[in-house]
């Protein structure tokens, strides 16, 4: 699927919906409930505060909930409308998502963790891969169980898994909440430079420690 935009149309949650928070949500963010369209190759950083649904937004795009009001479309279709092969093929080969939780299997090493979602894609090189482990400083522990890695060197596996398969949307939650500034700096770089070579766009959320894109537009949730 060559996906070119992801448009929004007076989305939000349907628990916004619900008494005064309906007109906050309204009122404040220029997502919920607006008139949005996503754009590759574009950069966008939706600047959010905990509870106003930055992971209810990737969650929604991702089709993992549709627990939403208005409409949600990919170059046009309706989402709702796809079924369980289309999602497939679409989370394989269109967009690619590194959720807040990280979703780290602990009995798993680092590089099978990663390979969860290589061998679905076939997408890297153990060498491309190892190249990525050593640039965040973590090729060292490739062989070692996740449970022993700590929470930064395990969000650093997440991005490398994240990576890990083609994408014209990338949708990063959180994706440097418990990164130092150098790790910050080289992850940006490197999916700048992911997302540069596919023609990818990149849709971040965040709540303080912004992700050091560049050339992005701001969004408010």
């Amino acid at each position: 699927m060559d996906l070119k935009t992801i448009s929004l149309h007076d989305v939000m949650p349907d628990i916004f919906a619900l008494g005064d928070e309906k007109s906050s949500a309204g009122s404040e963010s220029d997502i919920w409930m607006r008139q949005v369209t996503f754009v590759r190759p574009e950069h966008y950083l939706v600047a959010a505060q905990s509870g106003t649904g930055k992971s209810s937004l990737c969650s929604f795009i991702y089709g993992n909930r549709s627990d939403y009001q208005g409409c949600i479309e990919f170059d046009g279709e309706d989402i709702r409308k796809f079924d369980d092969l289309r999602w497939a093929e679409i989370r394989q080969r269109s967009i690619a998502l590194l959720p807040q939780e990280m979703r780290i299997f602990p009995e798993l090493s680092v590089m099978e963790n990663i390979d969860i979602k290589n061998r679905l894609t076939g997408f890297k090189s153990r060498a491309a891969i190892m190249e990525m482990l050593d640039r965040l400083g973590i090729a060292h522990k490739a062989d070692k169980p996740a449970r022993l890695l700590s929470i930064g060197q395990q969000q650093r596996v997440a991005i490398v898994r994240t990576l890990c398969q083609p994408f014209a949307f990338l949708l990063l939650d959180e994706p440097v909440s418990h990164l130092d500034e150098r790790n910050n700096a080289v992850v940006a770089e490197m999916i700048e430079g992911e997302a540069s070579a596919q023609g990818a766009a990149i849709i971040a959320t965040s709540v303080g420690n912004n992700l050091r894109l560049t050339n992005y537009q701001t969004l408010n949730l």
